[in-house]
């Protein structure tokens, strides 16, 4: 079984105006702990804890993933959705109170897919029960409830995966592996995740992704993509800052400005304004450019210093796929080695999260 890992992490969090934060590296420490109860060939049987849009397009197609859904849950509000989406896909088990959800036996792993604010409660109760998790990004709202899942999910030896599809799409991996190192020594990185919600907020509707109780805004939604590619590329920087645009106290919209040895990235959020998404990575021999989200990570084109220019497209055709199947793989091998490494990626990205966000004064109920 492989090595249990620990995070340890020294740095403080840098209160007031937004200035570049010189970030504190995060140490991963291998452990002889044994690891815990998973065992080879396990089926995922998932348990979905809430109803909203996520779970709602990943639902139809998980069963052609090879994946079984044996309960859902929502709140006693919803009751009537919950049963709604049950019947609709076949779903033996419903529930309205998630703790009911994770002690059942008929569920494996939980898919916490709730507003952001809650991931911590509810992923940890799920871990507590037993149970693997799936959580939606962000693992939580603070980059300490974070880690304490992962001390936790390692404690026990289970899996608990961060679901930010970024980095296990085909494409991001062919640009991590086969693309970059051929336009030779990079000098200038740009990431743009631009995706307008703001109409309601406008309108004096505070949606969870505006809203400062739920651990909502636009580094900790959009954000997370842009920092998810350019962190699972490049590594943690040394430096950062965030420069929001903030209304009624929360970010709409913001630039993160990272250095790295070298050179600069320069990652662009917004859920105020709608504009063209992509990545382009600017080297000495050429540049490798994207022109969807982050998120969806669509077809790259490499272009080389002498005018070669040559398009790849890898694209799996349901966005989440990749890494659903990626999730129901590390649990049939009990890959928890392959699991942990992705998990301290996680950890990396919520540390510069975290503490960008708080420099910049975006404050949460958990940061006070």
């Amino acid at each position: 079984k492989p090595p249990r890992l620990e995070t340890k992490c020294e740095s403080r969090f840098l209160m007031g105006r937004s200035r570049p934060v010189p970030l504190a590296r995060l140490s991963i420490v291998a452990s002889t702990d044994e690891a815990g109860p998973t065992e080879r060939g396990i089926r995922m049987r998932l348990g979905v804890v809430g109803t909203g849009k996520i779970v709602q397009m990943v639902l139809p197609h998980l069963s052609s993933w090879g994946i079984e859904v044996a309960a859902i849950c929502g709140t006693p509000r919803s009751a009537d959705k919950v049963a709604a989406m049950a019947d609709e896909h076949g779903i033996p088990e419903r529930h309205t109170n998630y703790q009911e959800l994770v002690r059942s036996e008929k569920v494996d792993t939980v898919y916490v897919a709730v507003p952001n604010s809650l991931h911590l409660d509810v992923a940890m109760a799920a871990l507590d029960a037993g149970k693997n998790v799936i959580c939606e990004k962000p693992l939580a709202s603070s980059a300490e409830d974070a880690r304490r899942l992962a001390d936790r999910a390692r404690e026990l030896g289970l899996f608990l995966w961060e679901a930010v599809v970024t980095t296990r799409q085909p494409n991001f991996l062919l640009v991590r592996d086969e693309l970059l190192p051929r336009i030779g020594e990079v000098k200038v990185v740009t990431v743009n995740y631009s995706q307008s919600r703001y109409d309601a907020f406008r309108a004096g509707e505070v949606l969870p992704a505006f809203d400062p109780a739920k651990s909502g805004g636009a580094i900790m939604d959009v954000g997370l993509y842009t920092l998810s590619y350019t962190i699972g590329l490049f590594g943690e920087p040394t430096m950062a800052e965030y420069r929001p645009n903030v209304e009624r106290g929360i970010d709409t919209s913001g630039v993160i400005d990272l250095d790295y040895p070298g050179f600069r990235a320069v990652n662009v959020c917004a859920k105020d304004c709608d504009a063209p998404c992509g990545v382009l990575i600017e080297g000495t021999d050429g540049y490798i450019r994207s022109d969807t989200a982050p998120n969806v990570c669509g077809s790259v084109t490499l272009h080389l210093i002498d005018g070669t220019e040559t398009t790849f497209d890898r694209s799996l055709p349901v966005m989440w796929e990749s890494e659903f199947r990626e999730f129901k793989r590390q649990l049939a091998e009990s890959d928890l080695a392959e699991c942990y490494r992705q998990l301290d990626e996680s950890l990396v990205v919520s540390h510069v999260q975290n503490e960008v966000r708080v420099a910049a004064g975006v404050l949460f109920p958990t940061d006070k």
